[in-house]
Parts: C-alpha cells; structure tokens; sequence
C-alpha cells in the first residue's frame, strides 16, 4: 500500500480534530478526501505528509513511518496545501528551481521545463509569483508538487481559483498522473471527484463517516427513486403493499415515484408485485443518487 493509515488522532486541547481514523491507498487510485469546513482533511493531510505530529496513531507512506522516517517520506510524497504559500518575490523558473535544488534533482532545467508546459505555465513563467492571478498560482504550486515526481501526491482544493477551462485541464491532468501514482484529493466539489475519482472517503466531525467506491455510495447511502409506468390505472391501496417503498408519489399518466433506501430490492419486489396482481409495467427507471446528495446524508 502507498498509503496505511491506522487509529491516527489529532487532539488539540480538548477538541479531538481527527479522532481514530484508518484506511489505505493503493498504487494507481484517485481518491476523493471530503468532509465540511472543520472535519478535518487538512489536519489529516498534514499528518500523512509529516507536516503535523498525530497524537495518536500511525502514517506509513511508501512503507516508510512519518513520524520515524520523515525524509523518506518527504521524498516520496508532492503535496499542494491549501493555502498554497509561494515566495512571492520569485520568478516562476527561479523559485522551481530552488524547490528542484532542495530535492536534489539531476537534471534540473529538463524538469522545470517539462512541468511548466504540463501545467500550462509557458506564458507566464518569466513573471514573478506575486504578479500571477490566482488561478496561475494554484499551476505553480501543482508544479513544485510534482517536480521531484512522487510516488505519493496529497492535493488540497487544486483547482481552488481556476476558472472552468483550467479546472477541465487540472482534472484531465490529475487523471494522468494518477494513473502510475497514489492521489489523496481533497475538495469541496462533488463534480470533480465524480470526474476524477473511484473511490471516496467522507470525513465528518473527525470520523469516517464513510468509505467506498463512488458507485457503491451513490446506491447504499442516500435515498434512491424508482419511477414506474403501468399499462393501466391502478389504485392506490395497491401501491401500498409495497414494503420497501418508504414513500411514493402519484406522477399521473400511469407514473408513480416510489422512494426507497432499498432500490434493488424494490425493484425486485414490484416485478413480483405487478406478476401478483396481474399488472403490465411499460416502463422502470432507476435514479441514481448525485454525490452531493451522499454528502448531505452523510454529514449533516
């Protein structure tokens, strides 16, 4: 595993930020780290980056303990904070090249210039930081990220800034990446770990509140519709005997909405049920449930 985290806390005075939380990563996933404003992630991040000490619990990246081999995992890990802090006063090539000094790289020049076009910095690579938009920041800090080309890379709102264009062409670059690297990618924005991710981890209160693959959570956790289209008019005490309808609704022309946290029992259960009372089903539509949807059940 690139990633084993196991009963990892953080406890500040009396407010436990992150509270006995474990789960792994393996080489080639994107996964979504999300949660509310407070939840944690950072703090987490922070931990699994060597940044912040836990209280309790265990880190190892690339088999090597945060806490006991620290510049082992500094080596191996790229990581974008969320709050980004750049040196200001530096040209793009020249504060790239510092970060490639502190790593040691061979070639550095070659290096600087292949993140540069990755991350679409060509037009703006002669200015200093401090004079780039917000959006151009953000591709300078995935740039020094990246340079030392990780193994393990911790990504916190990437996109935070870009416009729809830039987010389109981040995202598309993130995927690349994450193809032959393990990427822990914290967001606020459900598009983009639908986008970019197979699998989530939701973070609420300093728990897991869950972890799965986007499909498995969008069907199991939040309320799912089943709409029905029978061949004829029925009445409503029919509908009634359905049991793993929560509740329904009368869409007229035939339609009703049945509600449920079930739906693939549901669905088999009004297959048996229109065979039972000798009714035609036209048509069965199942609506998956949206992310955000999962989210708001989830940590509200």
């Amino acid at each position: 595993m690139s990633i084993s985290v196991a009963g990892l806390t953080k406890i500040y005075g009396e407010q436990k930020a992150v509270d006995n939380i474990s789960f792994q990563l393996g080489k080639g996933e994107i996964v979504g780290f999300l949660g509310p404003n407070g939840a944690g992630k950072s703090t987490t991040m922070k931990m699994i980056t060597g940044y912040l000490p836990p209280t309790e619990g265990t880190a190892i990246v690339c088999g090597f303990d945060v806490q006991q081999q620290p510049m082992e995992v500094r080596k191996r890990v790229g990581y974008l904070p969320e709050a980004n802090p750049l040196y200001y006063d530096m040209y793009v090539r020249e504060y790239l090249s510092f970060t490639a000094g502190i790593h040691k790289l061979p070639d550095p020049n070659a290096r600087i210039e292949e993140m540069i076009s990755m991350t679409g910095l060509g037009k703006e690579s002669h200015k200093k930081i401090g004079t780039l938009s917000k959006g151009y920041k953000q591709r300078v800090g995935l740039s020094q990220a990246m340079l030392h080309d990780p193994e393990v890379l911790i990504l916190d709102e990437p996109t935070s800034g870009l416009d729809p264009n830039q987010i389109i062409e981040i995202r598309e670059l993130i995927k690349t990446i994450g193809a032959q690297k393990t990427v822990l990618l914290s967001t606020h924005i459900m598009q983009e770990v639908q986008a970019m991710c197979s699998r989530a981890i939701i973070i609420n209160n300093g728990k897991i509140a869950a972890d799965d693959s986007i499909n498995k959570l969008q069907q199991i956790q939040a309320e799912g519709t089943l709409t029905v289209t029978l061949e004829s008019d029925i009445n409503e005490s029919l509908i009634k005997e359905l049991q793993y309808a929560d509740r329904y609704e009368n869409m007229g022309q035939k339609r009703w909405k049945l509600y449920t946290k079930r739906p693939e029992e549901l669905r088999k259960e009004v297959m048996q049920w229109a065979l039972k009372n000798d009714l035609n089903i036209s048509s069965m539509q199942a609506d998956i449930q949206s992310l955000e949807d999962v989210f708001r059940v989830l940590t509200r």
